[in-house]
């Protein structure tokens, strides 16, 4: 008897286009992540973008990029863009785009001083949400 396999045709088509909403599941860390920044006041990096020239991406998109990052051990600049490409949940992260490891690190550096402290709110609003038991944490990179 012969078998029987589900097909594997890459070329085929979507009747109607993916929702980036349906990659993850509902109780996913980026999601929840992405939901957290949504919250926090980023004012202070909002006012540092200029209106003219290239649009940039969104930092609140950015600071979810790099803290999801951050929670998943993946630190380079290089490695995020990668993920962009190759993992669900930084591609729900990034909405789909990929900005390139430039950006990502450009965010970083030019934003640091502002980046510390929204990452403390984050951590507080997860250990609010019981979500993160928190014992000793270091934020200035060492263990």
């Amino acid at each position: 008897m012969a078998k029987t396999f589900i097909g594997t045709d890459r070329d085929q088509g979507f009747l109607l286009p993916p929702n980036i909403n349906d990659w993850l599941p509902q109780k996913h860390m980026a999601r929840y992540i992405v939901d957290i920044v949504s919250q926090l006041d980023m004012e202070s990096i909002y006012k540092e973008y200029s209106t003219i020239g290239k649009r940039g991406y969104d930092p609140k998109m950015l600071l979810s990029l790099l803290f999801y990052g951050y929670a998943t051990e993946t630190f380079s600049s290089r490695k995020l863009e990668n993920a962009t490409y190759d993992s669900v949940a930084f591609r729900f992260i990034s909405a789909n785009t990929h900005p390139d490891h430039d950006t990502i690190a450009n965010f970083r550096q030019r934003f640091l001083k502002e980046l510390s402290n929204l990452f403390i709110q984050i951590l507080s609003i997860a250990q609010e949400n019981g979500i993160l038991k928190i014992g000793n944490i270091s934020l200035d990179g060492t263990k």
